[in-house]
């Protein structure tokens, strides 16, 4: 390629010094030089350059047998492509219709569950509100009684009170020097019998309340269990926790046996 420029620059010197012809814009060379570096040229250019050449003639043939080759691979590739969509779309569709399947599974056998916990805690739950009736019942009919005992003591009590009242009065007024000294202890007997009368009463009133504030106690852990247990239905926990009752069942107990040993005053 050096020599390529070489004989270039030389041909332009000729060129340059070559001497004009008049009237004219041409000039006259040396054929001879002239020729010998145009020979000096073509044979200084590579034969790489006319291997390109060749490849620039054959360029078309080459691009359109590249496009027939691109376009071939494109096809199989799109082919390919449709059969792996259509495989993976199958796949998918097998899939979702097992998953499908497990979900109505799940649903059913979800379905017998809460059914069967429904079950249970309506039945718990009647239990436990018929035992809570027989309990009110059973704390109502204590309280009545011991009630009445207590107010039939009182009367009892009350009525000695007035009739010794009266016999200690009938006795004063027998002695004429202790009239006035009988009628003042007389009302003071009668006013004491009419306090121990509502002090009983009073005591009555209150050991039924007592009474009442237990089976309210029993009653109010039974709702809180039942509460819970309709709570663990909706939330599937699928757990009882009726630890209530028993423990207010204990805690009447107690308070029946403390009645039972403390007697009312009186």
């Amino acid at each position: 390629m050096y020599r390529v420029f070489e004989a270039l620059d030389e041909l332009v010197a000729i060129v340059e010094e070559a001497r004009a012809v008049p009237m004219t814009a041409g000039c006259m060379v040396p054929r001879g030089d002239v020729l010998d570096l145009l020979d000096d040229i073509k044979g200084a250019i590579p034969t790489e350059l006319d291997d390109a050449q060749d490849v620039l003639d054959q360029r078309d043939a080459v691009v359109g047998h590249a496009r027939e080759n691109a376009d071939a691979t494109i096809a199989a590739a799109k082919a390919d492509a449709d059969a792996m969509v259509a495989a993976a779309r199958a796949e998918a569709d097998r899939l979702v219709g097992e998953a499908r399947a497990a979900a109505d599974r799940m649903v059913d056998d979800a379905s017998s569950h809460s059914r069967v916990l429904i079950s249970d805690a309506t039945e718990e739950a009647h239990r436990l509100t018929t035992g809570a009736a027989r309990e009110h019942e059973a704390v109502t009919g204590r309280a009545r009684a011991e009630a009445a005992r207590i107010v039939e003591n009182a009367n009892a009590h009350y009525e000695r009170s007035v009739a010794d009242g009266i016999a200690e009065q009938q006795r004063l007024v027998a002695q004429d020097e202790v009239v006035v000294a009988a009628k003042s202890e007389a009302g003071r007997i009668v006013d004491a019998a009419h306090a121990e009368a509502d002090r009983l009463r009073g005591d009555c009133d209150i050991y039924v309340d007592q009474k009442l504030a237990d089976f309210e106690q029993i009653l109010t852990g039974t709702i809180r269990s039942v509460g819970r247990g309709r709570q663990q239905l909706r939330t599937g926990a699928g757990m009882h926790d009726y630890v209530e009752y028993p423990r207010a069942v204990d805690e009447k107990d107690k308070h029946e046996k403390r009645d039972r040993e403390t007697p009312l005053a009186g």
